[in-house]
């Protein structure tokens, strides 16, 4: 009878395990105890990576929020003086697997944003209202350097876009039309960005 029970425990425990594993389109809550400025919502982007501060892009499909949590500490940790690095990975809203959702065209927007995640496209939608849509930039963005990742007959094509100059009014003809399937990518600035 005590085997059965702990088979059971074991089952229902692996069960929980299983349902915590990350997927694509799961939005996470990332906080590191000794720099509040690295927390921050990130959305596992459709290759299976969330971009994070300092610590660039990682895997995060697959595993825990566990053991992302210890991938994040080891990148981290080079960056700070404080051995016991405290970061914490919670999932805040699971993908749906909602049929009618994977049907819809949608874009995809990452890296420094502050809603990263898949958009519907709806109309036409250029980049600047794309960005806009997520919410704009984030504290560390690389403005000179967003880039517009599209598949075009299998083969996967990378535009470039400056902001600055766009802002300035130097060039307006980055600002391209977004198709379904387009994954914006906004990278973090470098050190002397």
């Amino acid at each position: 009878m005590r085997l059965f029970i702990l088979l059971g425990i074991a089952l229902v425990w692996m069960t929980a395990a299983s349902a915590q594993t990350l997927k694509v389109g799961d939005q996470l809550s990332v906080t590191v105890l000794q720099d509040s400025k690295l927390d921050r919502q990130v959305v596992i982007d459709p290759s299976g990576q969330i971009a994070f501060p300092l610590a660039g892009h990682v895997r995060a499909a697959g595993l825990t929020p566990l053991a992302l949590e210890n991938i994040l500490k080891d990148k981290l940790k080079p960056n700070y003086k404080d051995e016991n690095l405290d970061v914490t990975v919670s999932l805040l809203v699971a993908a749906r697997p909602d049929l009618d959702d994977d049907l819809k065209p949608k874009f995809f927007v990452m890296g420094e944003v502050l809603k990263p995640g898949p958009y519907v496209v709806r109309k036409r939608t250029t980049l600047m209202q794309a960005i806009a849509i997520a919410g704009g930039f984030g504290p560390y963005a690389a403005k000179a350097r967003i880039q517009v990742r599209r598949q075009v007959n299998g083969v996967e094509t990378t535009s470039l876009f400056n902001y600055r100059s766009f802002e300035s009014g130097a060039d307006v003809s980055g600002d391209i039309d977004i198709r379904s399937g387009d994954v914006i990518v906004v990278p973090e600035r470098g050190l002397l960005e």
